[in-house]
């Protein structure tokens, strides 16, 4: 059974900086696409980015571009994402996924991540 564990997130102004880690657990395969996702409540879940843990592959949403970095320690079965610059439109809860037995361009389609996280908060102020 794969588990999620997130942890950072919290406050911040206008500007700041957060990180977010997902420490994963239960499975051997490098076929796996891990992800950060943010919701707003009553808004659809929106992918934020993607890493394909075995080729690589990334991939940022266009809001997040250039601000945002998502990275990996496959030692520690670890994703990491670093939040610069960040908006108050970036306030969201968010949440690690992963989707095992994935190929790199299978990473951007939600419907494919079986595992998710229990979510964390982020709160950008003005």
């Amino acid at each position: 059974q794969v588990q999620l564990m997130e942890s950072g997130g919290g406050s911040v102004q206008d500007g700041g900086s957060l990180g977010l880690s997902c420490a994963a657990s239960g499975y051997t395969t490098n076929r796996v696409c891990m992800g950060w996702f943010r919701q707003i409540p009553g808004k659809e879940r929106e992918r934020v980015a993607t890493i394909h843990t075995g080729g690589g592959n990334i991939d940022y949403a266009d809001s997040v571009k250039g601000r945002f970095t998502i990275s990996q320690d496959n030692t520690k079965k670890t994703v990491y994402l670093q939040m610069n610059s960040l908006k108050p439109e970036d306030t969201a809860m968010y949440y690690c996924a992963a989707g095992v037995w994935m190929d790199p361009w299978d990473c951007r389609s939600v419907g494919g991540y079986a595992y998710w996280g229990q979510g964390t908060q982020v709160t950008v102020s003005s």
